[in-house]
Formats: C-alpha cells, sequence, structure tokens
C-alpha cells in the first residue's frame, strides 16, 4: 500500500469542547496490476454532542459540604441552616417587595398619626354659670341663717373619647371664715367634643360670731340683702384610668333675705 497525493480529508475529534479536524489522504492500492483509489467515507467533520462520563461529571463537580452529596441535612440542623437564593430569583421579586415595604411603613405612619391625634389628652373646661338658686330659712331663738345655695357649672370634654366626672367638692366662704362644705360623688360621663350642665347643692349656716347677719338678713326696711360669699369648687375627671383636677374659685352675691330661683348677681372667676 503506498499513499498516494489525493483530496485531504478530515476526521473529526473533541477537544475541550471544541472540534478539530484532523487531515487525511485518499489511498491508492495496487492489486494484480490494477490501481484502485480507496477514498474515505467521512467528507467533513461531525459536529454532534459526545456523552459525558460519570467520572468526568463527578471529577468536574465538587461535592456539597453540608449534605456530603446526600440531598439531605442531618437532623437538628434545620434551624442552623440558612437558605441562599439569588438576588435575580424571581420569587424575592424585589420590586414587589419595596412595594410592600413601602406600604406597610406608610400605614404604620398613618395609623400612629391618628392614634396620636386622637388619644392625645386635651383640655377639660370647668365654667361657673352661677347661683341657680337659694333658699333661705332662720332659727329665731338662736340667731342663726340657714342658707342653701345651688350652683351651676358647665363642663366642656375637648377630647375625642369620653370622660367621667368623678367627684365634685365645694365649699363657701364669708368674711374668710366657712361656712358649708360639700362633696358630691357621682358616675356622670360626657361624650366626645360635648358640653354639659352640672347643678350641686352647698349647704350653708351663718352663726356663731356671725350672728349679727341675722339682723341684716331679716331687716325689713332693706329690700335686697345681698351678701358676698366666696364660692370654690374642684371637679375630679378621670380617662383611661388617668384622674385630673380642675379648680376655680370664684365671688357671688347672694340674697340672704328671701328664697331666689334665677341667677342674679356678679360673677368674678379665678382660675
Amino acid at each position: 500500500m503506498s499513499p498516494s497525493n489525493g483530496k485531504r480529508r478530515g476526521r473529526c475529534y473533541r477537544l475541550h469542547s471544541s472540534l478539530a479536524c484532523e487531515p487525511q489522504q485518499n489511498s491508492d492500492i495496487t492489486t494484480n496490476g490494477k490501481q484502485l483509489r480507496i477514498k474515505h467515507k467521512t467528507d467533513s467533520c461531525s459536529y454532534g454532542q459526545v456523552p459525558v462520563t460519570l467520572g468526568q461529571a463527578q471529577r468536574r463537580n465538587v461535592t456539597c459540604p453540608t449534605c456530603q452529596g446526600t440531598g439531605r441535612i442531618p437532623r437538628g440542623q434545620e434551624n442552623q441552616l440558612v437558605a441562599l437564593i439569588p438576588y435575580s430569583d424571581q420569587r424575592l421579586r424585589p420590586s414587589r417587595t419595596k412595594l410592600y415595604v413601602t406600604i406597610s411603613v406608610a400605614l404604620c405612619l398613618l395609623l400612629s398619626g391618628l392614634a396620636v391625634f386622637f388619644l392625645f389628652p386635651r383640655s377639660i373646661d370647668v365654667s361657673y354659670v352661677g347661683v341657680k338658686s337659694a333658699y333661705v330659712s332662720y332659727d329665731q331663738d338662736k340667731r342663726i341663717v340657714y342658707l342653701n345655695i345651688t350652683n351651676t357649672l358647665n363642663i366642656t370634654n375637648n377630647n375625642y373619647y369620653a370622660i367621667s366626672v368623678t367627684n365634685i367638692t365645694a365649699q363657701v366662704q364669708f368674711s374668710k371664715t366657712v361656712i358649708g362644705k360639700a362633696k358630691f360623688n357621682n358616675s356622670t360621663v360626657i361624650i366626645p367634643l360635648d358640653e354639659q350642665q352640672i347643678d350641686y347643692t352647698v349647704p350653708t349656716t351663718i352663726a356663731d360670731e356671725m350672728s349679727y347677719m341675722f339682723d341684716y338678713c331679716t331687716l325689713p326696711t332693706i329690700k335686697v340683702h345681698n351678701i358676698v360669699v366666696m364660692m370654690q369648687v374642684t371637679v375630679t375627671t378621670s380617662y383611661f384610668g388617668h384622674a385630673e383636677q380642675v379648680s376655680q374659685e370664684m365671688y357671688q352675691y347672694v340674697d340672704c333675705g328671701g328664697n331666689t330661683t334665677s341667677l342674679h348677681g356678679h360673677v368674678q372667676v379665678y382660675q
């Protein structure tokens, strides 16, 4: 067999995931004085995939240090291992996550602002309206003047929640002497942003060193027997377990010569 100069053909080899062709020649064979030319059947390179064996795959990969290639983690390590997910994974959806976080923060701020606005404690206003009625009686023998004074208060709730008026403490002074005291325990509830009128009566007694007032109050030549008394009142309110007191002092004219049932006199209020 002797090679001859014919066309070059190629045989395909796979080198590092690429193809390379080894050139070949056509061969001439002489048999019984006849010369035959043998053509190689491969006219071009074949680009088919070359299968990879298990040994090659194992040499190219690295064994997982956690599961040692078994695909399972040891019992007891469920709460110690962290799953890492690429940031580009569609399950994360970073744009939606940012939107949800923004909405959650905005809702929290809105709810916090509303809670502070509605639950922030505001002032409770107590205003003295005046004397509603005054009933007078006398003890001729002991020269004592009994005077029951009924007063009216306006209590305004400026809060966005209901408050409770737990008690009202009042006293009346005449010439720097306390002539009457009273305390009223009730549970009047005032609804939010509302005003309520409350009446209270203080029984007073003018006697002893002030017995001279008996002559003044019973003097028939005087039509109106006004005396100046100082009213002191303390209103205790409560809300959310918190108690608050509001006090006032005012001077009021009271007629000790007869019964009155209308508001009268000049009021001076001292907070």
